[in-house]
């Protein structure tokens, strides 16, 4: 499963991008000659906490993209959930992309979690632009995808793993605002799931 067919109907030449966890830089790659096209205009605002990731992102871009593309490309030692931070104030995004979980070939202790996830899910929607689109590959099968987010009221509690955070927050999405929908493979019960949430 791609996500990146999915962002192809989304995104526009010049528009403004967020990978929320660059990882290797392959997203982030794909996401640059979305918007750069023909224009070389756009941006890609890629960050990640891990040191070994922004420096696999950079030396991806260095070899693959002409020096007017590079341009296009800012990299921030952040955690997801601060993307505002990264992101100027007032510019609308087109799409917000996460990958949650570890960083492919690196440390599989360090995991996104339930709780910077959800930070920074409630970031995207309030950066992203009408007609946009978040974009979350959640890896359900490795301890990152089991992480337990503790959630307390006077009656119940509940131990949530972080796709069910995400489902969570794309169920309380009002429906005249949003389109949300989650993609998974019936007979691989521990692939990665893809879930989808458009804002209208």
């Amino acid at each position: 499963m791609r996500n990146n067919r999915v962002w192809k109907h989304v995104v526009k030449e010049g528009d403004s991008l967020v990978d929320a966890t660059c990882g290797n830089g392959n997203d982030t790659l794909a996401m640059v000659k979305m918007v750069a096209e023909n224009s070389c205009r756009g941006r890609v605002y890629a960050m990640d906490v891990q040191k070994i990731a922004l420096e696999n992102t950079f030396s991806l871009l260095d070899k693959e993209l002409s020096t007017d593309e590079k341009e296009l490309v800012e990299l921030s030692a952040i955690c997801h959930c601060k993307m505002e931070e990264v992101v100027p104030t007032g510019v609308p995004v087109r799409l917000v992309a996460f990958n949650l979980g570890y960083l492919p070939g690196g440390d599989k202790t360090i995991v996104t979690t339930s709780e910077t996830t959800l930070l920074a899910l409630e970031a995207a929607k309030r950066i992203l632009a009408p007609q946009g689109l978040i974009s979350i590959v959640v890896y359900v099968g490795h301890p990152g995808g089991r992480y337990t987010f503790f959630f307390l009221d006077c009656y119940n509690s509940f131990l949530l793993e972080e796709f069910e955070i995400v489902r969570a927050f794309a169920s309380e999405l009002p429906v005249d605002n949003w389109i949300c929908c989650n993609l998974r493979l019936l007979n691989r019960p521990l692939a990665p799931v893809l879930v989808f949430l458009f804002k209208r």
